[in-house]
C-alpha cells in the first residue's frame, strides 16, 4: 500500500481513536470521580462511615477491574445497543470504554484521597464545614496533583482499550491495523499504526507530567 493510500486510513483512524477516548474519559471521570470519593468517605472513621454501602461499592468496583476488556466489550453488546442503537463504530465505543475504565479510575481517586492530611480536613469540621464543602475545598484541591496524574494513567489505558476496540467493530487505529495490516499482512501500515499510537501515549504522558508538576509548584507556593 502507498502513502498516499495510508494517509486517508490512518488520520480517519486517528480521529476516531481521539473520539473514542476523549469522551470515554470524560464520562470516566464524572463518574468515576464521585465514586472514587464515596469510597474513601464511607469507609471506616470516614466523614459518611457506612460499611455495607462500602463493601457494595467496593465489590462491584473490584469486579469491574477483574474483567478483562475484550470479554467486558462483548458481554456489553446489548447494553451499548440499547444504549447508543448499535454497538458498532466508534461512538458506540464509548459505552464499554467508559465501563471499562470507571472501576479502575474510582481505585486511583480513592488512593489519591486517601493521601489527603487528615489534619486539614479536622481542621474545617472544627470550623463547621460540612462535608460536601470538606470534599470541594479540602479533599479534591489537596488531591489534584495525584488526580490528574490518575486522570493521565486512564486515558493511556482508554488508548489501548481503543484499539483492542477496533477488533469488534470499534473503528480507530486498533480497527485500521486489524483490516489493513493484519488481515492483509501489510507490516508497514501495521507498524505505522503501532507508532502513531505510541506517539499519542506519549503526548498524554508528557501533558499530565507537565500539568502535574505545574499543580505540585502551586501547591508549595500556595503553602
Amino acid at each position: 500500500m502507498t502513502w498516499s493510500e495510508m494517509q486517508p486510513l490512518l488520520s480517519q483512524g486517528t480521529v476516531d481513536t481521539l473520539y473514542m477516548v476523549l469522551w470515554s474519559a470524560v464520562v470516566t471521570v464524572l463518574v468515576g470521580l464521585p465514586l472514587g470519593v464515596l469510597l474513601v468517605l464511607t469507609d471506616k472513621g470516614g466523614l459518611l462511615q457506612n460499611t455495607v454501602v462500602n463493601k457494595i461499592v467496593g465489590v462491584i468496583v473490584n469486579i469491574g477491574r477483574s474483567l478483562p476488556f475484550i470479554i467486558l466489550l462483548i458481554a456489553l453488546i446489548p447494553f451499548t445497543t440499547w444504549v447508543v442503537g448499535t454497538f458498532i463504530g466508534p461512538t458506540a465505543m464509548i459505552v464499554p470504554l467508559a465501563v471499562g475504565a470507571i472501576p479502575f479510575f474510582a481505585r486511583l481517586v480513592e488512593t489519591a484521597v486517601r493521601e489527603v492530611d487528615h489534619g486539614l480536613v479536622e481542621a474545617v469540621q472544627s470550623m463547621g464545614g460540612s462535608i460536601p464543602t470538606i470534599v470541594r475545598k479540602v479533599l479534591l484541591p489537596q488531591a489534584l496533583p495525584s488526580l490528574v496524574s490518575a486522570v493521565t494513567t486512564t486515558v493511556i489505558v482508554l488508548i489501548g482499550y481503543s484499539a483492542m476496540a477496533g477488533a469488534v467493530g470499534g473503528e480507530g487505529l486498533g480497527s485500521k491495523a486489524v483490516t489493513y495490516g493484519f488481515q492483509r499482512f501489510d507490516n508497514q501500515f501495521m507498524l505505522i499504526t503501532v507508532a502513531l499510537l505510541i506517539v499519542i501515549v506519549t503526548v498524554v504522558q508528557l501533558i499530565g507530567d507537565v500539568a502535574v508538576r505545574l499543580l505540585a509548584r502551586r501547591g508549595r507556593t500556595a503553602s
